[in-house]
Order: C-alpha cells, then sequence, then structure tokens
C-alpha cells in the first residue's frame, strides 16, 4: 500500500476493480480545505480513461509491474507475435494492448509490461523514437522550402507520416512512437 504522496507518473494502480495507468498529476491546496490530490488515469485493462481526485494522504494500491524485453516476430489471424528474448516462449497479443501498432517492424525489440502478481501481459510499449525506411512519397517542389510544408510518406511498416519536402523516398528517417510525428532524417 501507498499514499498520494507516492504518486508518481506512469505508476498502474488498482481502482474499483480495475487497472489504471497515471498520466498526469498534480496538487490542489487551498487556505481553507485540506489539499487535494488529482490525477487523470488511462484504463490498462479497459480502454477507459478518467479523472481521480483524492484528499492529501489517502491510501492508494498500486501494482508491481515488471518491464520485459520481447522481439515482435510477426502479424497473422491471432494477433501480433513476440518472442520473449531471454526464454524464448512466444505470446499472441491483440493490437489494443500495443501502444503504436503502426510502427512495429519484423524482429524491433519492446518493452512488455506484466503484472507480477499473475503474470499477466497489461501492455506493450514501443521505444519512444524508431528508424523507419521511407517506401514512397512524393518528390519536393523546388522553392517550396520557406515554409514548415509537410509531405506524406509511406513507411516500410505502412504507416504514413508527414515528413518535411526535403525527405525522399528510399531515406531512413527517425520517428517519435507517442506523437506519430517526424524527427529528423538518419544518414
Amino acid at each position: 500500500m501507498a499514499t498520494t504522496a507516492d504518486i508518481s507518473r506512469g505508476m498502474i494502480i488498482k481502482l474499483d476493480g480495475s487497472l489504471y495507468s497515471i498520466v498526469e498529476f498534480g496538487e490542489n491546496k487551498t487556505a481553507r480545505a485540506a489539499a487535494k490530490v488529482w490525477a487523470k488515469l488511462k484504463g490498462v485493462d479497459n480502454k477507459r480513461s478518467i479523472e481521480k481526485t483524492w484528499n492529501s494522504g489517502d491510501t492508494v494500491f498500486p501494482i508491481r509491474v515488471e518491464k520485459r524485453t520481447y522481439q515482435f516476430l510477426y502479424k497473422d489471424d491471432t494477433g501480433y507475435n513476440f518472442m520473449d528474448v531471454e526464454n524464448f516462449e512466444q505470446v499472441a497479443l491483440q493490437e489494443e494492448v500495443i501502444d503504436a501498432p503502426n510502427y512495429l517492424k519484423e524482429g524491433q525489440e519492446v518493452g512488455v509490461l506484466v503484472n507480477t502478481d499473475n503474470d499477466q501481459i497489461l501492455g506493450v510499449e514501443l521505444p519512444e523514437k524508431i528508424t523507419l525506411l521511407v517506401t514512397y512519397c512524393e518528390p519536393g517542389v523546388k522553392g517550396d522550402t520557406a515554409t514548415r510544408t509537410l509531405k506524406m510518406a509511406t513507411l516500410e511498416t505502412g504507416a504514413t507520416v508527414g515528413v518535411p519536402l526535403f525527405v525522399n523516398e528510399g531515406e531512413m528517417i527517425r520517428i517519435n512512437t507517442k506523437s506519430g510525428e517526424y524527427v529528423e532524417r538518419v544518414r
């Protein structure tokens, strides 16, 4: 058990029988009333997003979560197939538990969040930035680079992302998996 003073971003807590990840939190203090702690929560085992307020010092119930390294193998009818890099066990997961499935490529290592109490897989996190190959994009128009104009590019995973005009087909680019935005060109 923990109190509201132990709350941190990314912590997973049990609330009303469901698991929630803390996205953002803060404290409201007023002169006359006791301090309140608020948090924006994202459902781990459900897709709900809620806000919760506690009195300062209230008890919260954190879940012990372990991050294990898995390798993405392939996608088929059963779902997305991953392999544990330590014991080589394979598991098939549905798209709902993966942060950004459109950026997964075969052989890529990801972090899998596992509830240590019952070995239940809670989610799959991709690295924050990944490098992918541009398989198709229109050529940029010469002289149209004065503004931050973006064009759409198709990546090797099939995802599309807005890139600057100087990016060409066949180049490697770095993508932020959390926001889905172009970061930089990789040489």
